[in-house]
C-alpha cells in the first residue's frame, strides 16, 4: 500500500516537474550547464522524459523501464543542479539559501532509491521465510 501511494506521488510530481518544463523553461534553461549546447532543446528534452517516467510509473507493464529511466534521467540532470548551487542560481521570485543548494545534491540519491523501489514488481518477491516474519 505504502509503495502504491509514493508510486502515485513521485507520478504526480515528475509529470507536473516536466509541464514545467514547457510552461516556464526560463528557470530549467539558467542551470544548465554554459558547457552543453541548446540549453532550451535539453529542458524540453529533459521535461519529455520527466513526464513519460512519470506516466510510466502508473502502467504496471512498463513500470520497472519507467524507475530505471528517470534513475537515468536522475543522473542526467545532476550537473544542472551542481551548477546551480555552484554559481547559486535563484530561482524566480524566491530565494533559496545556498546552502540548502548544496544540501538538496545528496538527495539526488534518495531519489534514485525511491525510484526503483517504485518500480519493483512486488508480485515476483519472494515471501520472507516464516522463521523471519
Amino acid at each position: 500500500m505504502l509503495r502504491r501511494v509514493v508510486r502515485v506521488v513521485i507520478a504526480m510530481f515528475m509529470v507536473g516537474i516536466g509541464l514545467l518544463h514547457f510552461v516556464a523553461p526560463a528557470g530549467f534553461v539558467a542551470i544548465v550547464p554554459s558547457a552543453l549546447p541548446a540549453p532550451l532543446a535539453l529542458v524540453m528534452i529533459s521535461g519529455f522524459f520527466e513526464i513519460l517516467g512519470g506516466v510510466g510509473l502508473l502502467v504496471s507493464k512498463v513500470r520497472k523501464a519507467a524507475s530505471y529511466g528517470l534513475c537515468a534521467l536522475y543522473v542526467a540532470v545532476f550537473p544542472a543542479n551542481v551548477n546551480m548551487a555552484v554559481h547559486d542560481i535563484q530561482p524566480e521570485g524566491i530565494h533559496v539559501p545556498t546552502a540548502l543548494l548544496w544540501l538538496r545534491l545528496p538527495f539526488q540519491i534518495a531519489f534514485i532509491a525511491l525510484a526503483l523501489w517504485v518500480g519493483r514488481d512486488v508480485r515476483q518477491e519472494r515471501p520472507l521465510p516464516e522463521a523471519v516474519r
